[in-house]
């Protein structure tokens, strides 16, 4: 369902406001990643911004749903059109590194980063991450990154982090789609500063863990890998999902 405002701004004047080529708006959708997709393949520009009031069916990582009420979120999707493959294995990490900063400024602590693409206030979650890319033979067409704040504490989710009373979406926003299209042009591995600020981050490390293995997180390595340090020795992990323990899977 089309929106003709988003917190009585027009899609015109929140594109500005973001700095991007064009803006989409929609009351609800299942998800904005399905939007984007659709739009990516009616040739939409990079830079495109998805941005909903509400998802009916938003999803994280691995199928999972994501709870994303009506005034209470950012739900959106960013579409990019990168040259080159170069640093779409590390993405969601870089994204990560770049989102925190910009939502300490509305949070009542530093956030903390779990693999692959958490975001953490104390120990509830607050945001999420997902990347998904679009591939033409060796290719790449283009890349949709979703993401998910909640700004508000959600109604549905006792257990979910939210940023400080009265934070306003567009201000949010505007601060961080520029600072995720910046660690989308980056390429290569994650840098040793990049590394360094991660581990300054961690959520995850030094804790056990049973999934992807058991043992005890030591951290991420440049290619994005997750490293555990298993009773047979250190093991390192490029896809699946950190479950910490006594955590639900």
């Amino acid at each position: 369902m089309v929106a003709e405002s988003y917190d009585a701004r027009s899609a015109a004047d929140v594109a500005s406001a973001l700095g991007v080529p064009h803006v989409e708006l929609y009351a609800e959708v299942n998800s904005t990643m399905d939007v984007a997709h659709r739009a990516a393949e009616a040739q939409a520009a990079a830079g495109t911004v998805l941005l909903a009031d509400r998802q009916s069916a938003g999803r994280g990582r691995g199928g999972k749903s994501w709870v994303s009420e009506s005034g209470r979120g950012l739900w959106f999707t960013l579409l990019e059109r990168p040259e080159s493959p170069s640093g779409l294995d590390v993405l969601a990490l870089r994204l990560g590194l770049a989102a925190a900063p910009v939502l300490d400024a509305f949070a009542d602590a530093p956030l903390r980063l779990k693999w692959p693409n958490d975001l953490y206030l104390g120990d509830r979650k607050l945001a999420g991450i997902l990347v998904e890319t679009r591939w033409r033979e060796a290719r790449v067409e283009w890349v949709a990154i979703g993401m998910g704040v909640n700004v508000e504490p959600p109604t549905e989710m006792t257990t979910a982090a939210a940023l400080r009373p009265n934070s306003k979406r567009l201000d949010i926003l505007a601060a961080l789609v520029p600072a995720l299209r910046r660690a989308a042009a980056e390429r290569g591995p994650l840098t040793p500063i990049e590394l360094a600020t991660f581990a300054a981050r961690d959520y995850a490390a030094g804790r056990p863990c049973t999934a992807p293995a058991v043992g005890v997180v030591r951290g991420v390595t440049g290619d994005g890998s997750l490293a555990i340090v298993t009773d047979s020795g250190e093991q390192f992990f490029r896809a699946g999902s950190l479950v910490l323990a006594g955590d639900t899977p």
